[in-house]
């Protein structure tokens, strides 16, 4: 099973290099749905490889300028006791954990789609590029949008991409690379707390985070490299359309199976009419680019 966790840890590196979305949600499924893990296990695993795995983007985020230092402070100090008290909460289920998780694990990823779906549906406004102060209204925000947001993390691993990132864009005024760098900066350092906990609780296979790294931390450098990229839109709606197809499957509703295979089919088939057109354009442009150029016009005769 080791070459199949580091090709799963390729992919998911590819796709974050590239695209700056998509880890943290799709992993922990990915380990329940073909790996068999059970849920807590997963979400653990899922939270120490993440936290090694963000880390590298934090630094490069904080290196770029785009990391607003003391708004991932106000947050940390919500979110990371928050993440502790969620993981004491998942552990202290006892026999009744596998079922319970599923239930909160389905109903997350379900959030998780909505809140990437309202990503790509609605456009936000760009604030100008100003020095941004912190209030106090600013601060306490801060540790509410953290408290709230780590407690899920740290129960589920979902959200550390998707709703922080989501809530700094309604209710700070900062632009989306400052809300990109200080989400990914604040969320490397909330999965450590978070996994340091799950570690003690026993949740986490080790062997597995070491073979996932493996394949994402190459992943990821080369991906950050690729010059062909789907667009931002289209993208967050299939991701958003997997994780709520995901959630359908863990949650076992009512024809969960049909739904899912139906809703498989058609992101793959967007996709690819997409990459079909996108290759038809291009073949179009080399063509009208190969031809010669018309001849200029005589100029006439004095």
């Amino acid at each position: 099973m080791s070459w199949q966790l580091a090709l799963t840890g390729l992919l998911i590196g590819v796709l974050v290099g590239a695209t700056g979305m998509g880890g943290g949600s799709l992993m922990t499924p990915i380990l329940i749905f073909f790996f068999g893990f059970q849920p807590t296990v997963a979400v653990g695993t899922d939270i120490v490889h993440g936290a090694i795995f963000k880390s590298l983007g934090g630094l490069r985020h904080r290196r770029l300028g785009n990391v607003q230092a003391r708004l991932s402070g106000w947050m940390l100090l919500g979110s990371a006791p928050m993440s502790l008290l969620s993981v004491a909460a998942a552990s202290s289920l006892g026999d009744h954990s596998e079922s319970t998780m599923k239930k909160v694990l389905g109903a997350t990823l379900l959030l998780g789609a909505g809140g990437l779906l309202a990503k790509a549906l609605v456009r936000f406004r760009e604030v100008p590029d100003v020095p941004f102060v912190m209030t106090r209204r600013d601060r306490f925000s801060a540790v509410a949008i953290g408290a709230f947001g780590g407690f899920v993390v740290g129960l589920t691993s979902v959200g550390s991409g998707v709703f922080f990132a989501l809530t700094l864009l309604v209710v700070f005024p900062l632009r989306s690379h400052k809300v990109v760098g200080t989400d990914v900066f604040h969320a490397a350092a909330l999965l450590w707390v978070a996994g340091a906990g799950h570690l003690v609780a026993g949740n986490v296979d080790t062997s597995t985070v070491a073979w996932l790294l493996v394949g994402s931390l190459p992943g990821v450098i080369a991906g950050s490299h690729l010059t062909v990229r789907l667009p931002d839109r289209a993208l967050r709606v299939g991701l958003g359309v997997v994780l709520a197809l995901s959630g359908i499957k863990i949650l076992d509703l009512p024809g969960s199976d049909v739904v899912v295979v139906a809703g498989v089919t058609l992101v793959l088939a967007a996709f690819g009419l997409y990459a079909v057109r996108k290759l038809r354009i291009q073949r179009l442009t080399s063509d009208i680019a190969s031809r010669p150029a018309p001849p200029s016009p005589a100029s006439p005769a004095e």
